[in-house]
C-alpha cells in the first residue's frame, strides 16, 4: 500500500529532514513496509489547487504531512480539500504545530485520522506497519474481528492501540484515545538519509548531530525536551565526509545549541578543519558564552568561509533574559563575538527578538545598538512568536502578550510594546535587511550612521523616510536601494554627498562588475586615456593581476573596473570620518583596481588594490549625473531588472 508523507516548505530552496528521516528509519527497520512510502514537498507559495491535483494524482492509501507555524494555515485549506475529494483516505498529521495541542486539532478537523505526537521516526515506523500488516491481510482472525468494517476510513486500534505516541478519535464511541508517551530516540539509530545529492541540487542541506538543549529558553520549544542526546561521532564523521566528498555548498546543522558539549563539538569542528576541502561551508547554532580558549584557538585557524554562527543574543536587559529563563553572560558573549571578528575568518549571524517581557521601546533599542556595535555581518531583527507548547505560552496573559490568533502567532503588543511600537521596529527590521544584511553597502553605512546618535536612530530615521516618501521597499533593484540611501543622506548631511557618492561608488563596485555605469558616479571620461593605458602596462607588466597571464590588455580592461576617487576611499571607516568632521579636501585622487577572479573568502567582496595611475591628471572629475539623486530618478530606477 501506497503511503505519502507530504510537507509544504517556505522555499523551493528548503528541504524538510523530518520527511527524508521518517523514510530513512522505516527503510532500515522495516524494509517490507517502507516499500510503498513516497514523499512529496511542495512550498507555501504554490496554489492550493496545484497540490491538491499532485496528491490526487499520486494515489496515495494513507498520508502524513509535517506541519510547522509557516504552513499551517495553508495546511488546514489543503487537508480539507483533500478530504472533499478522497473521503476515504486517512490522514495523519505531525509537527510542533500540532504535537502539542493535538486533541484541539482533532477536535477542529473531525475527519482527521490521527496525529502522531513528538518524534516521529519509530512512531511513524510502527503505524506504517501497521497500515502495510491491514492491506495485506496480515492480521489473525481475532485481530480482524477487532477491525472496524469501514476501512480505510476510521479504524478500530488493533494495533493503533499498541502504538505509543499517537491521538486518535475512537471510530466506535468517537472519543479521542491518546496512547502512551513515545520514549526518546537514540539518534544514533536514525540513519543517514543522503544518498543522491541531485535531490538536493540547489537546496539547502540540513544535518543534525544532536537532538534537545540543555536550556529553557521560555519561547522556544527545544526547552522542553531538556535532555541532550548526542550521535555517534564516528557516524558524523564518516555523514560529514559524504557531504565533503560531494562537494555541497553548505551543511546547516540544525542542532539547537550546537556546543552545549565541549567535546562533542571539538571534534566535529576539528575534523571539519582537518579535512576542509575548500567549498563546503558549515552553518552552526550556538551560544558564544559557551565558547572557551579551546574552541575560539580552534575556530580561528578555520578557513576564511568554512564556518559560519548564529548566535541568539535576543536581549541586552538582564531583567528580560531572566523573565524568558535564558542565562546568558553577555560579557562573555561579547569577548567571543570579538576575538571571532579579529580573526576575520567566521561570518556571524546575531539574532534579537522584540517582544519580550520587560522590553520598552528604550530597552530594545539599547539591545539593539549593544549587538549592532559587536559588528556582524547579519543582524536578525526577529519579533517574539508565540509558539504552541512554549513556556510563555503559558505566560501570555501575565505578561501582556497579545499576538496574532493565526499562525505565526507573532507578537502584536505587549505591557511594554504598544501595536505602534512592533510597527516602527517591522519598518526599521526592513531598512536593516536593506542596507546591513545584504552586505551591499558596507562602507557608506558606517560612515553615514557616524552623523546619527546612534545606529538604531539612523535605522530608524530611514525607515520613516521611507514610509513618508512612499518608496517601495521591497524592490531587489539594487541601484534603487543606492539612489533612495543616497537621497537621504542628500536631506541628512548634505555637506558630505562627495564622499557619499563615491563610498556608493566603491561599495557597488566591490559587489559586481557593473556593465553600466551607476548615474550617481563621477564622470570617468577626464581618466579614460590614462585607464588605457594603465592596462596597456599591465598587459606587459603584469603588477597587479597575477593569474590574467593569457588575457590581453582590452581584456583585462572588461574582466575588471578601475575607478579613480577624489577621496582615498580605501581608507578605514574611522578615518573618513575624521577627515569629514575637519572639513578636510582630499589633495590627491586614488585609483582602486578591482579584481573579480580574486574575491574575499568571507564577503565575497573583489579584491582591490590602489594603483598608480601612468600620468598625474589635474583635471577634477566632473560630477555629471551625480546630483540627480531625487524621487524622479528612484522612481525609474526602481523600475530596474533584478540583480
Amino acid at each position: 500500500m501506497k503511503f505519502l508523507l507530504a510537507a509544504l516548505n517556505a522555499k523551493y530552496i528548503h528541504s524538510n529532514p523530518a520527511l527524508y528521516s521518517l523514510r530513512a528509519y522505516a527503510e532500515k527497520y522495516h524494509p517490507e513496509a517502507a516499500a510503498q512510502v513516497e514523499l512529496a514537498e511542495y512550498t507555501i507559495n504554490q496554489t492550493v489547487e496545484e497540490i491538491l491535483a499532485d496528491l490526487y494524482e499520486r494515489k496515495p492509501e494513507a498520508v502524513a504531512f509535517s506541519c510547522y507555524i509557516w504552513n499551517w494555515k495553508m495546511m488546514q485549506e489543503v487537508i480539507s480539500e483533500l478530504h472533499q475529494v478522497r473521503p476515504e483516505l486517512p490522514i495523519w498529521l505531525g509537527g510542533p504545530e500540532v504535537s502539542y495541542h493535538a486533541e484541539e486539532v482533532l477536535e477542529q478537523f473531525p475527519f482527521l485520522t490521527g496525529i502522531m505526537v513528538g518524534e516521529g521516526e519509530v512512531t511513524f515506523s510502527e503505524l506504517l506497519t501497521f497500515y502495510e500488516k491491514k492491506s495485506s491481510g496480515r492480521y489473525s482472525e481475532q485481530q480482524q474481528l477487532q477491525i472496524v468494517a469501514f476501512w480505510p476510513g476510521a479504524i478500530k486500534q488493533a494495533g493503533l492501540d499498541s502504538i505509543a505516541g499517537i491521538v486518535y478519535r475512537d471510530p466506535i464511541t468517537g472519543e479521542l484515545v491518546r496512547t502512551k508517551e513515545r520514549s526518546l530516540t537514540d539518534i544514533s539509530e536514525i540513519p543517514f538519509f543522503y544518498k543522491d545529492m541531485k535531490d538536493f541540487a540547489n537546496r539547502i542541506v540540513y544535518y543534525e548531530s544532536s537532538r534537545g538543549c540543555p536550556f529553557r529558553c521560555g519561547y522556544c520549544l527545544s526547552s522542553i525536551d531538556k535532555r541532550v542526546r548526542l550521535r555517534d561521532l564516528a557516524l558524523v564523521k564518516e555523514e560529514l565526509k559524504f557531504f565533503l566528498d560531494q562537494k555541497v555548498p553548505q551543511v546547516k546543522f540544525i542542532d539547537r545549541t550546537f556546543n552545549c558539549n565541549h567535546q562533542h563539538a571539538m571534534e566535529i569542528w576539528k575534523y571539519i578543519q582537518e579535512n576542509d576541502n575548500g567549498i563546503t561551508n558549515f552553518h552552526f547554532e550556538i551560544s558564544a558564552d559557551l565558547l572557551n580558549g579551546e574552541e575560539l584557538a580552534l575556530l580561528a585557524k578555520m578557513r576564511p568561509g568554512l564556518v559560519q554562527l548564529e548566535i541568539g543574543v535576543q536581549s541586552t536587559n538582564l531583567q528580560t533574559l531572566e523573565a524568558v529563563r535564558r542565562h546568558t553572560n553577555l560579557d562573555k558573549l561579547r569577548h567571543a563575538v570579538v576575538r571571532i571578528h579579529s580573526e576575520y575568518n567566521i561570518h556571524v549571524h546575531l539574532d534579537l527578538i522584540a517582544g519580550l517581557p520587560y522590553e520598552d521601546m528604550g530597552s530594545f533599542i539599547r539591545s539593539f545598538n549593544d549587538v549592532y556595535s559587536m559588528r556582524p555581518q547579519q543582524l536578525q531583527l526577529g519579533f517574539l512568536k508565540v509558539l504552541k507548547g512554549s513556556y510563555l505560552e503559558e505566560m501570555a496573559q501575565t505578561y501582556g502578550i497579545v499576538y496574532q490568533s493565526c499562525p505565526p502567532y507573532e507578537v502584536l503588543y505587549t505591557k511594554w510594546l504598544s501595536y505602534g511600537d512592533i510597527i516602527r521596529l517591522k519598518r526599521v527590521e526592513e531598512m536593516v535587511e536593506l542596507y546591513y544584511n545584504s552586505n551591499q553597502f558596507t562602507h557608506l553605512i558606517p560612515v553615514l550612521q557616524s552623523r546619527f546618535e546612534n545606529p538604531f536612530a539612523m535605522y530608524d530615521k530611514l525607515a520613516d523616510f521611507y514610509h513618508e516618501k512612499g518608496y517601495f521597499i521591497h524592490t531587489p533593484a539594487r541601484a534603487y536601494r543606492y539612489q533612495v540611501l543616497l537621497e537621504f543622506a542628500q536631506q541628512e548631511d548634505p555637506d558630505g554627498m562627495e564622499l557619499y557618492r563615491e563610498l556608493a561608488v566603491y561599495d557597488l563596485y566591490l559587489r559586481e562588475n557593473a556593465k553600466s555605469r551607476p548615474a550617481f558616479a563621477l564622470d570617468e571620461k577626464p581618466y579614460h586615456d590614462q585607464i588605457v593605458e594603465f592596462y596597456q602596462e599591465e598587459e606587459k607588466n603584469r603588477a597587479y593581476l597575477p593569474g590574467y597571464e593569457e588575457y590581453h590588455a582590452r581584456q583585462l580592461q572588461r574582466m575588471t573596473h578601475l575607478e579613480v576617487f577624489s577621496w582615498p576611499i580605501q581608507k578605514k571607516a574611522w578615518e573618513l570620518i575624521s577627515m569629514l568632521k575637519r572639513g578636510e579636501v582630499p589633495e590627491t585622487k586614488t585609483a582602486i583596481l578591482f579584481d573579480y577572479q580574486n574575491r574575499d573568502r568571507l564577503t565575497d567582496n573583489a579584491g582591490t588594490a590602489v594603483v598608480e595611475l601612468p600620468t598625474a591628471a589635474d583635471a577634477k572629475p566632473t560630477a555629471g549625473q551625480a546630483t540627480a539623486v531625487d524621487a524622479e530618478a528612484v522612481a525609474g530606477t526602481g523600475k530596474e531588472a533584478a540583480d
